[in-house]
């Protein structure tokens, strides 16, 4: 993190225990020209067991999203069947329950597009680093194998780093934000929280 360790007291490392991006908060004491500081860096952590390991990275409800990122009628009434709050309007999908994106209209995927394009680096932050006192500042991801691998860094170069590429429909019918996967929660044993939005990453990525 770039601390002169000659100036450090102590490290106390919180767990934040609510829905935040942050995991840890990591409070350091510092002396500096005989005055004591508390720095504070607010850390996302993932822990992966593989080499190839999707996290979910932001699950809400679809109107959270409408109510966070102002999502118009037009493209709020698509999500939901998307998500399966409403039940297909044509027949034969390949799912009963909703609908993929790929299964809509050529104008109604493009209007799904126009809104992520324009939204693009807004939705990133909000999915990665957060809005609250405990937004997040850096990512830490920890994979454990045979032993335990690690790299950390700041919010802005992940959100950078996940961020970059298209925005575009998958053959699987779902979005691709850069590389964050949109895609409905599902596998939940029918309940109704599988109809939530979800955003996912590859943390591993990051090595």
């Amino acid at each position: 993190m770039g601390y002169d360790l000659a100036k450090i007291e102590s490290v106390k490392a919180i767990k934040i225990k609510q829905n935040y991006k942050t995991d840890v908060q990591v409070q350091i004491k510092l002396t500096i020209k005989l005055k004591e500081e508390i720095d504070v860096q607010n850390i996302s952590v993932k822990l992966v067991s593989n080499d190839s390991w999707f996290n979910q990275v932001d699950k809400r409800w679809l109107i959270k999203y409408r109510e966070l990122r102002e999502i118009p009628d037009d493209v709020f009434n698509l999500l939901q069947y998307f998500c399966g709050e409403k039940i297909p309007y044509k027949e034969w999908t390949r799912d009963a329950r909703r609908m993929f994106i790929t299964e809509m209209t050529s104008e109604e995927q493009d209007k799904i597009l126009q809104f992520f394009k324009e939204k693009k680096m807004l939705i990133v932050s909000d999915i990665l680093r957060g809005r609250c006192e405990f937004c997040a500042e850096r990512m830490l991801v920890v994979k454990k194998t045979s032993y335990y691998e690690r790299v950390l860094k700041s919010i802005n170069e992940v959100m950078n780093f996940y961020g970059n590429g298209e925005v575009l429909i998958s053959p699987q019918g779902s979005l691709k934000i850069g590389k964050i996967t949109m895609q409905r929660k599902g596998w939940d044993w029918w309940r109704e929280t599988a109809k939530m939005l979800q955003f996912k990453i590859d943390p591993t990525e990051l090595f």
